[in-house]
């Protein structure tokens, strides 16, 4: 399945940068603050062209993903001739651009053929991208330990994403969308339940930024893991996302309504027994059951706009709004870390449970 595939490769990238960033480093000769400022471009790019692509894509899905897709793949190549810390920032900044309009085409175009087919397609298409992370992180590791330098795994790694976007122009899509409705008030509303599903999903996106980005140093610093032990908190996490988008999509049609409260209850029991648990057997398993129940809701939201709005306004605007959870997860944790330390910052996250549980309080049915 095309759509499948382009998750899969757009992941590969982010699970190989990962484990080429120390490389980076050594390469340009910059120091961890340095690189730091130098990633934070990739969110300054991404947001506005999110906002962008989403405007100009709807109704033009499949020639908007095969342009994005094939776009993402040049911006990787770009990397691969960085030689100075600002032309990292620079292609940084453009290779968020084209992720943001990668992440909102497949988004649209994912959400056009659900509607049109009949087929349910977004837990699936969301499950290939952690599983591709956790398969390309450790061969960029042992592409390293080979000498392979970061510039040809990058050329690889491109020339496979713009591959995978020559599958696209046979994809069957339709093209045109309704009108959109004419009445300011029905246009409010459909943005304002953009922001509302928007804000739901980023608060699960938080949390999903922060196990990525912080189980290692938890486990490390306050578990005494080893570094292999303490590398696998991501893995665990990764793997029991996909198991739970795979679970959503083998069973019969879940309404979401219930995915708010699993996600809303595990999802904070999870992540709070990663952060208060006393060991490392325990902490895993709170980061396993964290992902197996906030791994289904967000590719549900968007599932359910789709169906709701054929405009494509609404999966849109979820998208978009959902993606500044991974902006301010970095900065929310290390706020709360300062003054109660990781374990605790991390188990604060779980109030993010509240809202979804909430939700699953004031909807009925199938509602979004």
């Amino acid at each position: 399945m095309p759509l499948i595939a382009v998750s899969a490769v757009w992941a590969v990238f982010w699970g190989a940068w990962s484990a080429l960033l120390p490389a980076v480093k050594l390469e340009l000769g910059v120091s961890a603050a340095e690189l730091g400022t130098a990633l934070s471009a990739v969110p300054l790019g991404a947001l506005p062209a999110m906002v962008l692509t989403g405007r100009l894509a709807r109704g033009r899905e499949r020639r908007a993903l095969t342009a994005a897709t094939a776009l993402f793949g040049l911006t990787v190549a770009g990397l691969a001739a960085v030689t100075e810390l600002w032309q990292l920032a620079a292609g940084l900044l453009l290779l968020g651009a084209a992720s943001g309009a990668l992440d909102v085409t497949l988004n649209l175009t994912t959400g056009r053929v659900e509607r049109e087919s009949g087929r349910r397609l977004f837990q699936p298409v969301h499950a290939a991208f952690p599983v591709a992370v956790i398969v390309a992180a450790p061969l960029a590791g042992l592409a390293r330990s080979l000498g392979i330098g970061v510039g040809t795994v990058l050329v690889v790694i491109a020339l496979l994403v713009v591959a995978t976007s020559l599958s696209l122009p046979g994809l069957a899509v339709g093209r045109g969308l309704p009108a959109a409705s004419g009445d300011p008030s029905e246009r409010r509303a459909l943005w304002g339940l953009a922001l509302l599903l928007g804000a739901l999903a980023a608060g699960v996106l938080v949390i999903e930024n922060a196990v990525e980005q912080w189980s290692v140093l938890l486990l490390e610093e306050h578990r005494d893991a080893g570094p292999l032990t303490a590398s696998l908190a991501p893995s665990v996490y990764m793997a029991a996302l996909t198991a739970g988008r795979l679970a959503a999509q083998a069973l019969p049609r879940v309404p979401l309504r219930g995915l708010y409260l699993v996600a809303g209850v595990g999802g904070a029991a999870g992540i709070g027994l990663a952060g208060l648990g006393g060991g490392v057997p325990t902490t895993l398993a709170g980061f396993a059951l964290t992902g197996l129940t906030l791994g289904p809701l967000v590719p549900a939201l968007l599932s359910r706009s789709a169906a709701d709005d054929p405009t494509g306004t609404l999966v849109w605007g979820v998208s978009t709004v959902s993606y500044t959870g991974f902006v301010i997860s970095p900065l929310l944790v290390a706020g709360l870390t300062g003054p109660f330390g990781l374990p605790a910052a991390l188990a604060a996250l779980g109030l993010l449970g509240l809202p979804l549980i909430a939700r699953f309080a004031v909807i009925d049915g199938d509602s979004a």
